[in-house]
């Protein structure tokens, strides 16, 4: 077959990226586009929706332009979730987007988020779907709601701009926080409570099925061959999960990025505190997902505010992290006697408490950077663990095997103290744009490059690396987990009262 390259485009919360694929997973071209988060306000997080298109647009221009355009098959979106833009009757953005990472909703949440509203949608109560916010913007900002033609997530706004058709994911629209999990449909209670209407939003349609296809105006602007199918997507949460190969029930990955998201294979509706459900790319199957909100973040912190490592000045071709791995590879598991809870930006399943925060506990006079560096990584994987456990008790199935992805994953030191940690072999994915990959296996599945999802990601995903538990450390973690496990209900109700002071 001489037409077998598929677009994959990712647009996260800082740039659009766009991939090209082959059939089996390899890159032939890629281009990425930044652009700007702006936070006006402490909590509050909002984009410019026109630049998701713009940067999507020169970042699939930039990446055609080297590759045979007369093999491409097909082209397919993933995004940052939960993010929405109030546009209006002729499709021009209202106000600002408003994104996943926006927390000024706390109040609504206070107040609407009840265990009904989380048996429909499979969101526990928290500032990060978008109904809350709607929820907000209609007693905050009424005049908005009122001229509100349409409100879109980002993939139904990019699907739109490219097909000119209304119509997005059912797995990119259900973070939103409207959608009820049991039909995929719309929940026009929901919608309601907010004061809109259906015919709102976007028509929605199973991940993986072809939506449209490329305008010809657009076409010609981007470089595309006329009549290019768009084919539906997923959040990147659930692409993630496709480009790394987990698409049955015992299996899970944990993307070490800024947050740290793992997610598992679900082939029925579940739903509880312990993780939050979402559909899947699969059609009809769900993701059950863990999230930690400090990852990467915590590190970069660390490294920012307090390291003081200039590799430069040394002369070393290494980063401030890569100097601070090294020193904390030296020191034994437990960093000593210190541990870290992790909850640096609050804490997320299964306690779903934005007011709790990180500690240190156990610090003396012996510890310094290197000691603080390794408790950093250690606190996530122990964090996991704990996250991981949960969601196994409440499914009632074990999570044999552990796919990591993201940023961290280059880390050998990290990917083997979380091995140490959860008791389970670490498998680091093969290709390092494993949620753009997501996004062209659907594509590639959807026009038939491959007969069917899991055949295309048989066929185009794979991992490299691994990491086996080490007995003598993964037995010294055993004993720290017994402690950390205490630290946060030992620590909840002065989080509260601190909060209380603060405010």
């Amino acid at each position: 077959m001489t037409e077998d390259y598929v677009i994959g485009v990712d647009c996260s919360t800082t740039a659009a990226k766009a991939v090209v694929w082959n059939a089996v997973g390899e890159v032939q071209s890629q281009d990425r586009r930044a652009f700007e988060l702006a936070q006006p306000r402490p909590g509050w997080g909002e984009q410019n929706a026109e630049d998701w298109w713009a940067a999507a647009c020169t970042a699939i221009r930039r990446a055609v332009q080297t590759v045979d355009t007369s093999r491409l098959r097909a082209i397919c979106l993933t995004h940052q979730r939960e993010s929405f833009v109030c546009l209006d009757p002729a499709g021009k953005p209202l106000r600002p987007a408003m994104l996943w990472l926006d927390t000024r909703a706390t109040e609504e949440v206070r107040k609407h988020g009840t265990d009904e509203v989380h048996r429909i949608t499979g969101k526990p109560a928290n500032t990060t779907p978008a109904w809350y916010k709607l929820l907000w913007l209609a007693a905050h900002e009424p005049e908005t709601i009122a001229r509100t033609g349409k409100v879109v997530d980002v993939h139904g706004f990019l699907v739109h701009r490219l097909t000119g058709a209304w119509v997005t994911s059912w797995a990119s629209a259900d973070p939103l926080g409207v959608v009820d999990m049991a039909t995929f449909d719309y929940d026009d209670g929901l919608l309601a409570e907010a004061g809109l209407g259906r015919d709102q939003f976007s028509e929605l349609c199973p991940p993986g099925s072809i939506l449209g296809t490329v305008t010809d105006d657009v076409a010609r602007d981007l470089g595309l061959p006329a009549g290019l199918p768009v084919v539906a997507g997923a959040g990147d949460g659930q692409c993630a999960q496709l480009g790394s190969g987990v698409t049955t029930t015992g299996r899970a990955y944990l993307n070490l990025g800024s947050g740290i998201v793992s997610g598992t294979h679900s082939d029925g509706y579940a739903f509880g505190r312990e993780f939050r459900t979402l559909a899947s790319a699969i059609p009809a199957a769900y993701t059950l997902e863990t999230f930690i909100g400090g990852g990467t973040f915590n590190l970069s912190w660390f490294v920012e505010k307090f390291s003081g490592v200039d590799s430069r000045v040394l002369g070393l071709d290494l980063t401030p992290e890569q100097v601070l791995e090294t020193a904390a590879a030296n020191l034994p598991p437990g960093a000593e006697g210190l541990l870290a809870l992790p909850y640096w930006t609050g804490a997320l399943t299964p306690y779903w408490d934005h007011s709790a925060r990180g500690v240190l506990l156990g610090l003396s006079g012996i510890h310094g950077k290197a000691h603080v560096y390794r408790a950093l990584l250690e606190g996530i994987a122990l964090e996991q663990r704990f996250l991981t456990s949960g969601t196994e008790a409440a499914l009632g199935t074990a999570i044999d095997d552990i796919v990591v992805l993201g940023g961290g994953a280059r880390s050998a030191v990290w990917c083997q103290i979380i091995a140490d940690v959860m008791h389970r072999r670490v498998d680091i994915v093969r290709e390092p744009e494993s949620t753009c990959l997501g996004a062209g296996i659907l594509a590639a599945a959807a026009v038939g490059v491959h007969d069917s999802i899991p055949a295309a990601v048989a066929a185009m995903s794979g991992s490299g690396a691994w990491f086996d538990p080490g007995a003598p450390a993964a037995a010294t973690y055993d004993r720290l987990y017994d402690v950390y496990r205490d630290i946060y209900p030992a620590n909840r109700a002065l989080f509260a009262r601190l909060a209380e002071v603060t405010s």
